[in-house]
């Protein structure tokens, strides 16, 4: 059976057991609307109706009551052979879906795997394309087990970890005419821009401090990943403002000049999230501990070696 098709029973089972669509979303913790979804899907598969409205409520069709009695003891069965309360990294075998950006990725996968490889060879891990304005749904309807990004939620089902700071910094090439004469604000803004806008929007914070100014900048150039952004500085007359981390490697073997942005760009704070009813998995606590612990030492090193090499006066960021 496909993990799709066991979604599918394990929505088919809440609505039968609730009776209603809205007290099955409560149950799994799930919106309604993700529910309904669910429910449109089983129909197109099933071939059936499955639920026809009576009033209020809803009532079985002999379908789906013939169809919950062969299912519903086997469902009760798997779910506790698959107790998350027990969860043995050595022997568990579960995939673990992560909503994150390609620099978080750059950051957490290698050692990760070695972890993985080390003391839970049956773990997979599988990166799903993060933005902000997904962030919440990808977790309400069960998509990713977890995201890292932004902490921007004000959801109570959404539980978050602080991670850190980001340090922003305006980065272009070693040559680049701006490199030999004071950064002023009207210099900033008369400059090429290149924006990282993971969700194709083509303004950023930048643009809404410098609106807040009277003030407007050009973006010349926008790219959906971090990864590309060092080799496109360096070819061109484009400037960015960038979290330093994402472009650790170019600035600290020198190959980007990095200057401080003039304007006040207040950081929003990077951290993990997950929907709180896997509080308590702790297969996700486990890898939990590990993406944070990783993450964390990595900015903290990060952090260290940006004020011992470029920015003596750079407050810790975390």
């Amino acid at each position: 059976m496909r993990n799709q098709e066991l979604n599918l029973l394990m929505v088919f089972d809440a609505i039968m057991t609730e009776g209603s669509i809205t007290r099955a979303a409560d149950r799994l913790a799930l919106s309604q609307p993700a529910v309904s979804n669910a429910l449109s899907r089983m129909r197109s598969v099933w071939k059936d109706e499955l639920f026809v409205k009576d009033g209020r409520n809803i009532q079985p069709t002999a379908y789906a009551q013939n169809l919950w009695a062969q299912i519903r003891e086997p469902l009760q069965q798997l779910g506790d052979a698959v107790d998350q309360n027990e969860f043995n990294p050595a022997t568990a075998k579960r995939t673990f879906r992560i909503a994150v950006a390609d620099a978080i990725v750059d950051v957490v996968w290698r050692p990760l795997r070695k972890v993985i490889e080390q003391s839970a060879p049956g773990i997979n891990i599988h990166a799903v394309p993060y933005t902000i304005s997904n962030a919440e749904s990808l977790l309400h309807d069960a998509d990713v087990d977890m995201l890292v990004g932004a902490q921007s939620s004000t959801s109570n089902v959404i539980r978050t970890e602080f991670l850190f700071n980001p340090c922003y910094a305006c980065v272009m090439r070693l040559d680049h005419p701006l490199t030999k004469v004071p950064l002023t604000l009207e210099r900033f803004a008369a400059a090429d821009h290149l924006l990282v806008s993971l969700s194709g929007e083509i303004t950023g914070y930048t643009d809404q401090v410098l609106a807040q100014k009277g003030m407007k900048r050009r973006v010349a150039m926008t790219v959906n990943h971090f990864a590309t952004v060092p080799a496109l500085l360096k070819e061109t007359d484009l400037i960015t403002v960038i979290p330093s981390s994402t472009v650790e490697q170019a600035i600290f073997n020198g190959e980007l000049a990095v200057m401080e942005p003039p304007i006040d760009i207040a950081p929003t704070s990077v951290g993990s999230a997950w929907h709180k009813r896997q509080e308590n998995d702790k297969g996700l606590c486990w890898l939990r501990g590990h993406v944070n612990r990783i993450i964390k030492e990595h900015y903290d090193r990060h952090m260290s070696e940006l004020k011992a090499r470029i920015c003596p006066q750079c407050k810790d960021a975390s």
